[in-house]
């Protein structure tokens, strides 16, 4: 059983996303929070596979943002996955989300099925980007100079330069928000290998997902 705490300040929208996820049997929601305090808390408390958080959840102080929940998360409990829901116009807040170590973004208005596997994908460990946003975010954070400078360019392509062929075609169709199974259907081979290769490209990059590995991967490719 995937178990999620829902952290959203709209009372409608977590309706909605509970009612979504409720109508699958191996996902429960198991608390709900409103502010990024409640999130921490109720996490704490309740220990979630996945936490969906609205990345502009708002405060009070001291739990800060939804930026700063993830933060928080990531430091005193490293084993919960984040999925960040956003909006079009989020950009910014997605790709500082990525930096604060987000494992899964997705549009409130992605379709039920996409959620649905976007929280098995997080559950599992996969991570999930949603392919209408991974291009957008991965453009904004190439687009910061003073975040992707010249020697974490240098630092990425050395990582991506200890990958096998294989590995370096995987992390490719990754970057662009495919999933296993269609990264796979690309490349003529079982969901299995794709699992494999995916998780020793992870380790050979340093990194806990594979929105980290996107992010390693766009700016290797930078010029």
């Amino acid at each position: 059983m995937i178990r999620v705490l829902l952290a959203d300040d709209e009372a409608l929208i977590r309706a909605g996303l509970r009612s979504i996820l409720e109508t699958d049997d191996d996902i429960t929601v198991v608390a709900e929070a409103s502010n990024s305090r409640e999130a921490i808390t109720l996490t704490e408390a309740h220990r979630p596979d996945v936490v969906l958080l609205d990345v502009r959840m708002p405060g009070p102080t001291p739990a800060g943002d939804g930026l700063d929940t993830i933060e928080h998360l990531r430091r005193h409990q490293p084993g919960i996955a984040v999925t960040v829901l956003t909006t079009f116009d989020e950009d910014e807040y997605v790709a500082r989300a990525v930096r604060a170590g987000a494992a899964g973004f997705l549009l409130k208005a992605a379709d039920p099925r996409e959620l649905l596997a976007a929280i098995r994908a997080t559950a599992d460990g996969d991570g999930y980007l949603s392919p209408r946003i991974t291009a957008r975010v991965l453009r904004r954070l190439q687009s910061r100079p003073d975040e992707d400078s010249d020697s974490e360019r240098v630092r990425a392509r050395k990582l991506v330069a200890t990958l096998t062929d294989r590995e370096r075609d995987v992390l490719a169709l990754l970057a662009r928000g495919l999933s296993n199974h269609e990264i796979g259907r690309e490349l003529f081979v079982s969901e299995g290998t794709v699992k494999a290769h995916l998780s020793a490209l992870l380790a050979r990059l340093g990194v806990d997902n594979r929105v980290r590995a996107a992010v390693i991967w766009t700016a290797a490719s930078q010029q």
